[in-house]
């Protein structure tokens, strides 16, 4: 089969050479009725008529051996039996011609793969605060910055009675101490914890099933025993056991991830919190045909409470976690805290006074926060101090952006190509390109400038890499004496000379049609 095909490549190329079948036949010392036969013949002809009757026909000496095969072990695999083959006659086919063969062969002796025997039958739903299914799902999203797919893993978890979800996402792959304060995270979130945990074979939660008696990780052992938790362990290769759990995480990749942009994990956080109170749990559930979040104001009185908060010294102060969003957990709803407070803070305390919630840092020395403590369930309480420094309008950023040009007409068009482009982040933008032009040198920048508006790179991020490329890493503080440098001026950085071609030639694989 493989000397058929080579000579019919032969006689395809000869033919796209305009050679004619007389000198091709001649050429190739074949008779001309054979050049004939292949001349017009495409690819797909070929395997069908000249391939796979060859192919049928090698394995029609078999036949009555993989019919036996077929019958006596109805369930046996076309892998299998090409892998017997290979191992009694040193078959040279490839897999995919058996794999055809024998469907065809189960189809024409109606032979049929035993279906599973494995029965399902319908269960009541556990008691209310009884029960939380857990699970772990991966999703590719698009990083709209880096322009690349990066993997995200989320921690589902849904109570088994009121179908209340929740989750958390990781940029990287989990460990055992994440998943514990993913749990405590959840714990948080719901105001209490169940009874139970059903968990998945995973190597977060389990060493070993050892017959019956799980040997569990040690993190995780740590933490059931102070919550006193029973944990529910799936069998291997089980994942209907906790279908509710792999049903929601099912959810949240297809109806909250799939096609979300992606710019931070604390931005993805907020979304999906979001996400959560306007879909996730106020959408009809379509087995139970009641609403999550209206279930679970009944089922959250079923809770009990978590151990690892009762850490008090007056009884009315709580130690907390600062999270990555500048945010304090209390009773399942979100507290800002000053913007930077996550790197300066691990941990904090809670003081109720009132109706108000105090938050210092944990000396207890210094105030972070007031709030009014709200009852309600997933609400972010919001201090407007607390957020970013918003007060700089964006124009009079890019204004004062401008005059560090040297072209400013092209910085004015580049800058209103940006805001324009990328409205939602225009702030940011022009932060990075600030942050650019008092690390490099102008002539660098100047000449970044000229490649992003001659290519339409309407990007900070573009522009920082043409100005690092540009500038060959030599940064304003890299000179020799900067002390000498008059305060506003541009110090003398030297900058390797080359023709202004070359670079594009360099960047844009010779494309230099901008220049003309």
């Amino acid at each position: 089969m493989t000397k058929r095909w080579l000579m019919y490549s032969r006689i395809q190329a000869m033919k796209s050479e305009g050679f004619k079948q007389r000198k091709v036949a001649k050429l190739l010392k074949i008779h001309r009725s054979t050049v004939k036969k292949y001349w017009d013949m495409t690819p797909e002809e070929f395997q069908e008529r000249i391939l796979e009757p060859a192919k049928k026909s090698s394995l029609e000496q078999h036949k009555g051996l993989m019919l036996i095969w077929l019958r006596t072990y109805p369930k046996v695999t076309a892998a299998q039996i090409y892998d017997w083959l290979k191992d009694k006659y040193s078959l040279t086919l490839a897999e995919n011609s058996v794999r055809r063969y024998v469907r065809m062969l189960r189809k024409e002796y109606d032979i049929k793969v035993e279906a599973s025997t494995r029965v399902y039958e319908a269960i009541t739903d556990p008691p209310m605060g009884l029960q939380m299914q857990i699970d772990i799902g991966i999703v590719s999203v698009e990083n709209i910055w880096t322009r690349r797919y990066q993997r995200l893993y989320c921690i589902g978890f849904v109570l088994s009675n009121s179908r209340y979800k929740y989750g958390v996402w990781f940029s990287k792959p989990p460990e055992a101490k994440d998943m514990v304060a993913a749990i405590q995270q959840c714990f948080d979130w719901m105001g209490g914890k169940p009874k139970e945990l059903v968990f998945d074979q995973d190597r977060l939660i389990a060493v070993d099933e050892n017959y019956g008696d799980i040997i569990f990780t040690r993190e995780f052992e740590s933490f059931r025993q102070m919550e006193k938790l029973d944990i529910y362990l799936c069998r291997k290769g089980d994942p209907e056991s906790k279908g509710k759990a792999e049903a929601v995480v099912k959810f949240f990749k297809n109806n909250f991830a799939k096609y979300r942009p992606y710019t931070e994990l604390w931005v993805w956080e907020e979304e999906f919190e979001s996400w959560l109170h306007r879909t996730g749990n106020a959408k009809k559930n379509s087995i139970t045909k009641k609403i999550p979040a209206e279930v679970f104001e009944i089922e959250c009185g079923y809770l009990t409470p978590v151990s690892y908060i009762k850490e008090t010294f007056d009884g009315n102060i709580i130690l907390r976690n600062v999270r990555k969003d500048n945010t304090v957990m209390y009773e399942g709803n979100r507290y800002t805290v000053p913007s930077g407070s996550f790197s300066f803070h691990e941990k904090v305390q809670l003081e109720i006074q009132g109706d108000e919630l105090l938050i210092y840092d944990i000396f207890c020395d210094v105030l972070l926060a007031r709030h009014k403590v709200s009852f309600e369930k997933g609400k972010l309480i919001q201090n407007n101090n607390h957020l970013r420094n918003k007060g700089i309008k964006i124009d009079k950023i890019k204004n004062t952006l401008i005059p560090k040009f040297n072209s400013q007409e092209a910085a004015l068009d580049f800058l209103e190509r940006i805001h324009t482009e990328k409205t939602r982040y225009a702030r940011d933008q022009f932060l990075l390109i600030e942050k650019i032009l008092n690390e490099y040198d102008i002539e660098s920048v100047e000449t970044a400038l000229q490649y992003c508006m001659c290519n339409e790179l309407f990007s900070a991020v573009d522009f920082r890499d043409a100005v690092i490329h540009f500038s060959q890493g030599i940064k304003k503080d890299d000179s020799t004496d900067t002390a000498a440098v008059p305060k506003g001026s541009v110090p003398d950085v030297k900058v390797a000379k080359r023709d202004l071609k070359d670079m594009i030639d360099r960047l844009k694989g010779g494309d230099d049609r901008w220049l003309n």
